[in-house]
């Protein structure tokens, strides 16, 4: 019996895993495929990279409009709707003969992704209480690292092979499976749920308001941002000390598996010291690479990119192991919102990584020194949050900051004196 419902749990896990790797996969999978689609369609590179902007905008906004679906018809036939939407869309993309229509697709496809990315984490939440969430968000997350690393190499197979509109009409067949995979796995919810979940509705202010939720969230969307920097700058940095495209494609490995083995080594951690210390740890760990990056960046000139890459990959194993935590964390404060509640936090935690991406982006010129003020100021961000998530509510903020009041210290200083 035991090894039937291992198995059955096997199989949830991994249904679990491809709705969070849904979005990178369709983001990732057709890069290769770059120059086919600009020949096929007559088009600049410029025009084909605008199908990857399209794809952003559409996940940032679609990660805000589940919640409410969800409230409304439920998190199966949400699913099903964002699912639906994806392949029609992919198999749309497969069909397009100008950039327009493949832009149109792409902001489409992207919305019906938001619905595995909101939707998975919900599930979670409201399936598993707050330690068995814990060790489901430990397991799946860092398998998240592997799709930047394989989707594109199972791209420019299928483009070698057969052609760049057959990556799109693979990813509608990945819709398809995951949508019977929901009928199987996410049962029906009864009409009284969904009045239920109506009374217990929330606005997004409403969750904005709760400390804890902004403080974790803040976290998990400012290590995002400190990731970004990196790797937007990077394949700059690589190029003005003189290595080559294959090396730099390298260079990104270490990075991937330091992050999947920190998400694996929380799991560890969190059993022999708990959560709270857990984070911590990890954070001091964060904060020791943040200075030994702007210690390599910013303050001392080295020759060899060596430091600058063992300080970030230990930073991608600590991220790796943080994001678990304080998204479980985020999540809990919202077990009877939480498909809402983690739209919202993906909408931000995409914000801010974009705006941290395009910041840098400005400088890149300026190469590690770029990748130093970005990570420095993330980092910044990352210990706000941590301070946010301390405090018990915003009048608790507020009260921190009040302003000495002259006339209490006077009174005050005379009862010292009388006594």
């Amino acid at each position: 019996m035991n090894s039937v419902n291992n198995t059955k749990y096997f199989f949830f896990l991994s249904y679990l895993a491809l709705l969070s790797m849904l979005g990178f996969i369709a983001t990732d999978m057709y890069l290769p495929a770059f120059k086919a689609i600009e020949n096929t369609m007559q088009a600049s590179p410029a025009q084909v990279a605008s199908t990857l902007t399209s794809f952003l905008a559409g996940l940032a906004i679609g990660q805000l409009l589940y919640g409410p679906l969800v409230q409304r018809i439920g998190k199966r036939n949400s699913l099903l709707v964002g699912l639906a939407i994806f392949a029609a869309a992919s198999f749309s993309i497969a069909s397009s003969e100008t950039v327009f229509a493949f832009n149109v697709s792409r902001f489409f496809q992207a919305l019906g992704a938001c619905s595995a990315g909101v939707i998975w984490q919900a599930i979670v939440i409201e399936k598993y209480d707050a330690a068995k969430a814990q060790r489901v968000f430990s397991n799946i997350m860092p398998l998240v690292a592997l799709s930047p690393a394989l989707a594109p190499l199972l791209g420019a197979l299928v483009l070698e092979s057969t052609g760049w509109q057959s990556i799109f009409m693979i990813l509608t067949g990945l819709a398809v499976f995951l949508m019977l995979m929901t009928i199987v796995f996410v049962p029906k919810e009864m009409t009284q749920d969904h009045e239920a979940s109506q009374t217990r509705a929330i606005s997004n202010w409403g969750l904005l308001k709760n400390t804890k939720y902004l403080g974790n969230v803040l976290i998990f969307g400012a290590c995002s941002g400190a990731f970004f920097a990196y790797l937007t700058v990077w394949p700059i940095v690589m190029e003005q000390h003189g290595f080559a495209a294959k090396e730099i494609g390298l260079s990104f490995i270490p990075q991937t598996v330091m992050f999947i083995v920190g998400g694996y080594a929380s799991k560890i951690l969190i059993k022999k010291v708990g959560t709270e210390k857990s984070l911590s740890v990890l954070l001091i760990v964060f904060t020791l690479c943040v200075l030994a990056i702007v210690a390599s960046t910013l303050v001392f000139t080295f020759d060899s990119l060596l430091p600058l890459l063992i300080s970030f990959s230990v930073l991608a194993a600590a991220n790796g192991a943080i994001y678990p935590i304080v998204v479980n964390n985020a999540l809990q404060e919202f077990t009877d919102n939480a498909a809402k509640a983690a739209g919202l936090q993906n909408f931000l935690q995409i914000s801010i990584a974009f705006g941290a991406s395009s910041l840098v982006a400005i400088w890149a010129a300026l190469g590690e020194v770029a990748i130093g003020w970005g990570i420095l100021v993330c980092a910044i961000g990352v210990f706000a949050g941590y301070w946010l998530r301390k405090q018990s509510s915003w009048s608790q903020v507020k009260a921190n900051f009040v302003t000495p009041d002259p006339a209490r210290i006077a009174l005050n200083s005379d009862k010292t004196d009388k006594s």
